[in-house]
């Protein structure tokens, strides 16, 4: 299992972002890059969170859930739960002060051997062994 980059829930909530079309338009540009390329990756948890906000706080119709689900987010998921994982999430949140569930986002990219996490929720350009955190929506 590696990849390149992984990408965290809010890339995917903002495709159906209909305020923010900046937000929008990167969060396309980088999902489409990483199923034509197949370099970019996700977790179990990425697909829960997402589902989660699409179908509760925005509302999102249930037929385009599921094609994102389909077509997107099943063929980018690379890392599932694991003992190893959940250990490796406590030591970050203990060493770097992030939340749980942050630290289990930046267990998964390193269990997946990526180099950057695109999300707009931690510090950007914060390295933490070979992985740099990047916003994708910063400009």
């Amino acid at each position: 299992m590696s990849a390149d980059y992984f990408l965290d829930s809010n890339v995917f909530v903002y495709l159906f972002d209909e305020t923010d079309n900046h937000k929008r338009m990167c969060a396309e540009n980088l999902v489409r890059k990483a199923l034509e390329d197949r370099n970019g990756c996700i977790s179990y948890q990425v697909v829960q969170e997402t589902l989660n906000v699409l179908t509760g706080k925005l509302n999102a119709s249930p037929g385009r859930v599921r094609r994102l689900l389909e077509q997107v987010l099943l063929p980018l998921w690379q890392v599932n739960p694991s003992v190893s994982l959940y250990h490796r999430g406590l030591d970050l949140q203990s060493r770097y002060g992030y939340g749980f569930y942050d630290s289990l986002i930046i267990a998964a990219a390193l269990e997946s051997g990526c180099e950057i996490l695109y999300t707009e929720d931690l510090r950007q350009d914060q390295k933490i062994n070979d992985l740099t955190i990047r916003n994708p929506f910063a400009i």
